[in-house]
């Protein structure tokens, strides 16, 4: 197990099999590292925190720190990470406030240099998030996103699968699944199409999402009045989880923006 001698690590730190730590990093107490992982240089991982396996995390990353909410009285929090994600250059992840509640990130995730993820967020899976791609906390991301370069999320939203945020928005409230939005703040302009067909949806799916898309934006219905139009009619499982997501919407969501090329 390839430990560099100036790497500091808690006797109480659970280190797997086939896990590198480079020079300077630090491991603290509570802290488990699943097999395969690799640290590069002068990275910090606090605890209680707990990861997977073959997670890549690079220099000054500063991983499963204290959260930055005032509430916050040094209670025991936590971080969970699965498998295979990627952190790079100065990535922050905040454990949760309130004790006994947990960070949670999923698998296969991609973190660009400065993103940071705050206490309570939980982000699914094949997830990317740009330069500087910033949560608040209590943020909740589903799986397949895509969040675009110093785009900056409010507490308390949602980010829905398979959907897009241009670079430098400002997102205070839910983005719907499989849409793409942008701007500041960020307005829904049409569906990820691009996203969607290279994770094998057909052109009846995405036709489908569409006509659900325009019923929603465009037909100049109420959010109530829109459901009750779309599930009354026959649905893709896309197309009911695009209804149930706006559905439970307690933020409200994204707003149409102008040139939003549904057509």
């Amino acid at each position: 197990m390839p430990i560099h001698p100036t790497a500091i690590i808690d006797p109480s730190a659970r280190i797997g099999s086939d896990v590198e730590i480079g020079p300077y990093s630090i491991i603290g107490s509570d802290v488990e590292i699943g097999d395969g992982c690799w640290i590069q240089h002068h990275v910090t991982i606090l605890g209680p925190t707990k990861t997977g396996k073959c997670n890549r995390f690079f220099a000054y990353c500063s991983i499963g720190q204290q959260s930055q909410d005032l509430k916050y009285k040094a209670e025991p929090t936590f971080l969970e990470i699965g498998d295979g994600n990627t952190f790079r250059e100065f990535c922050t992840v905040n454990r949760a406030t309130s004790p006994g509640e947990k960070t949670a990130i999923g698998s296969h995730n991609n973190f660009l240099a400065y993103c940071h993820i705050a206490h309570d967020c939980i982000v699914g899976s094949h997830c990317i998030f740009s330069n500087n791609g910033t949560l608040a906390g209590h943020v909740i991301v589903e799986d397949h996103v895509i969040l675009g370069g110093l785009s900056a999320v409010h507490q308390f939203c949602r980010i829905g699968r398979h959907s897009f945020t241009g670079g430098c928005s400002k997102i205070v409230q839910d983005i719907p699944p499989f849409t793409t939005v942008d701007g500041n703040p960020a307005r829904a302009r049409g569906l990820n199409e691009t996203g969607l067909k290279r994770h094998g949806l057909g052109e009846a799916q995405v036709k489908a999402l569409y006509s659900a898309y325009r019923t929603l934006y465009r037909k100049g219905l109420n959010t109530t009045q829109a459901i009750e139009e779309i599930r009354g009619r026959p649905m893709t499982l896309e197309v009911e989880q695009f209804v149930d997501f706006i559905a439970g919407a307690k933020r409200g969501f994204v707003s149409a923006g102008k040139n939003s090329g549904e057509e």
